[in-house]
């Protein structure tokens, strides 16, 4: 069939060295139409139309659409899945694939203070995980929170600055999140009580029990989101109802998951880039009998925890249930003012009309890869940053499809205006190069100084980087990512501490200049030395760093051995031998916080806010949920939930 075809889902890596070595081979061996071979142009001729019915038609086999289909299914109900791409998978496949949601059995209990370990979902006793340098500041700064109303009339005469939660602490909080922030604060103050003492005595930060809470996740949510336009004339924050219902309900996701096979680390809360705490939950595949024989098989990665597992409960539950790929919906079929189907068309042009006894859920994702929607709805970020040149880590298939048809029977849409940029993209397709900023420092290519606190949220270090990087190989906001090679990159990471000619390189610091100059840099690398070093020293010593302070370090750049209660041995440090993993990295479009006016049980709503028979809504296709910026990791957690909402909220409705 030709070259001419999407990367497979969660394999981006490989299948583009696979689709070169193909064009190559072609090439080599005397194709005659060259353009044609890469286009794909294969003959298909359409089939007799198709027409069924189920009692849930879902569009979009991402994540959102997967979860609904399986919840669905173990409601009893018949389901169809309907995918534009020739396998499901959607966007969830090559993102980070970890979920933020607190674990409350590996954190700091309350009710047993000084209890080191904690019974797992599974009946298993896990080690409980450490706090990280700088969190117990944090968790100062949201206790003496301001619980005035929101002041907006300051920020007309004052710059907002977003992530600066110093500053917004003392404006107030949107009245929405008082509740929140006062049962949080009462929380942070027990943990205080019982931490101040021991800290007061000596003992590292790093060797107490992490705080995390469910309160504490939607207050970040909430800040996190809080965004004003580019034009200064309005504001945009998450619905407190639809984050609090993410959230919550995010706790019973791991437990639904590995009913069906799905298999996640247990033991520990990492972070990953723009998520804000340390509650992150790391997949590892899932054990399930895809074949029936009565023995399970191992699928490794996103696809088997998100995919293999909710997808063989759904095929299972029901002969009729189906998943049809290359297939693209097109329109929503509306009778009587209820959504009562779907029309589409399979890759071959057979048409197909599925009509939905009980509903319809669009889980079709989000517009990121639509660069040219994304520009024109844009209130958020200078034209000279977001363009049509701008790179996306999206598949090709995210265009809005769903929006767009939802539309045609009278959704509203929210939060158009807002897109956010995936800091840590590679610089030659704007993949996601995965990872987190508390082990790192992003270096300016200029100067060879850090220019933000790296564990701030996705738009504050995109704006940093676009202010500071520099253009190279034709992409703005270029900056050099440096880190210990021995500290591991979270999440789906190809190459950890391996050269990758163009993205990523492992040297000494030593090494560092005669490799910066081969790349076009032009960096003092004795600055960059000078900037590691400040930056070390103030983690071993437990201050900040000169240039940019930092909330959370969670490792040091060069190498040091700890004492046994994790604290450094300051005499040991050593950069000139230490292995560091250099990366180039620039901002690319990755989600898109606008979509489909919801509600809580994720029916879809009109201009006036009434709901729209039959049509339901989940997954990033949904606006309202992360305000102007989302965490790192709490796509997968929303995504999911409201899935499972939405299928839950058919059998309820009928």
């Amino acid at each position: 069939n030709g070259t001419g075809v999407d990367a497979v889902s969660g394999a981006t890596f490989s299948s583009k060295a696979l689709k070169d070595a193909v064009n190559d081979a072609a090439e080599q061996a005397g194709v005659t139409n060259k353009d044609a071979f890469t286009s794909n142009t294969v003959e298909t001729k359409a089939q007799d139309p198709i027409e069924d019915t189920w009692d849930v038609v879902v569009v979009g086999g991402g994540g959102a659409g997967m979860a609904a289909a399986a919840q669905a299914a173990q409601n009893g109900d018949s389901v169809l899945v309907i995918e534009k791409n020739a396998e499901v998978g959607g966007n969830t496949l090559v993102s980070g694939g970890q979920y933020q949601s607190v674990m409350p059995y590996l954190v700091w209990d309350p009710s047993d203070p000084d209890a080191t370990t904690g019974k797992g979902y599974d009946g298993n006793e896990y080690n409980k995980v450490k706090s990280v340098q700088g969190c117990i500041d944090e968790l100062k700064t949201i206790l003496n929170w301001s619980e005035e109303p929101f002041d907006e009339d300051y920020y007309k005469d004052h710059e907002y600055v977003a992530g600066d939660i110093e500053e917004l602490s003392k404006h107030g909080v949107v009245a929405d999140y008082l509740p929140t922030l006062q049962a949080l604060k009462k929380e942070i103050q027990a943990y205080l009580d019982w931490a101040q003492p021991k800290l007061d005595a000596g003992t590292p930060e790093s060797d107490l029990t992490l705080f995390s809470t469910v309160n504490l996740h939607i207050f970040q949510t909430y800040y996190g989101g809080l965004r004003q336009s580019a034009d200064k004339s309005s504001w945009i924050y998450g619905d407190v109802d639809l984050v609090s219902q993410f959230i919550e309900d995010g706790q019973d996701l791991k437990p639904w998951l590995e009913d069906m096979g799905s298999t996640f680390v247990e033991d520990t809360q990492p972070t990953l880039i723009g998520a804000l705490w340390y509650r992150e939950n790391q997949f590892i595949g899932a054990d399930v009998d895809t074949d029936g024989d009565g023995q399970k098989e191992e699928y490794k990665g996103r696809w088997g925890t998100y995919f293999v597992a909710p997808m063989t409960s759904f095929l299972n539950a029901n002969d009729h249930n189906q998943i049809m790929t290359r297939t693209t919906a097109e329109e929503l079929i509306q009778e009587d003012g209820r959504v009562s189907g779907v029309k589409a068309t399979m890759y071959d042009g057979t048409e197909v009309t599925a009509h939905a006894k009980k509903g319809v859920v669009l889980a079709t994702g989000g517009y990121a890869a639509n660069i040219k929607k994304v520009v024109e709805t844009n209130e958020y970020w200078d034209p000279e940053y977001l363009n049509e040149k701008t790179e996306t880590t999206n598949r090709g298939s995210l265009q809005g499809d769903g929006i767009t048809m939802a539309e045609a029977v009278g959704a509203a849409t929210t939060g158009m205006g807002y897109t956010q940029l995936m800091p840590i993209s590679w610089v030659d397709n704007g993949d996601l190069a995965f990872g987190g900023g508390d082990y790192a420092v992003y270096i300016n290519p200029t100067t060879g100084k850090r220019f933000v606190d790296e564990t701030s949220e996705r738009d504050v270090l995109s704006l940093g980087e676009f202010r500071n990087g520099i253009e190279w190989n034709g992409h703005k906001g270029v900056f050099i990512e440096i880190a210990n090679a021995a500290t591991p990159i979270p999440g789906p990471y190809p190459y950890q501490d391996e050269d990758e000619d163009g993205r990523q390189y492992v040297r000494t610091i030593g090494e560092l200049a005669d490799l910066l100059k081969e790349e076009g840099f032009d960096t003092d690398v004795e600055t960059i030395k000078a900037t590691i070093e400040d930056y070390d020293q103030a983690i071993i010593n437990g201050t900040q760093p000169a240039d940019v302070s930092k909330k959370q370090f969670s490792a040091l750049i060069g190498d040091c051995e700890k004492n046994d209660d994790g604290s450094y041995k300051a005499d040991t440090y050593n950069l000139d031998d230490a292995k560091l993993r250099i990366r180039f990295l620039a901002p690319s479009t990755h989600h898109t916080m606008g979509g489909v006016a919801v509600d809580t049980k994720r029916h879809v709503l009109d201009a006036d806010g009434k709901v729209i028979d039959g049509l339901y809504a989940a997954g990033e296709v949904t606006g309202g949920i992360h305000g102007g910026n989302r965490l790192g990791g709490n796509a997968i957690t929303e995504i999911f939930v409201s899935g499972r909402t939405a299928a839950n909220a058919i059998t309820e409705d009928n």
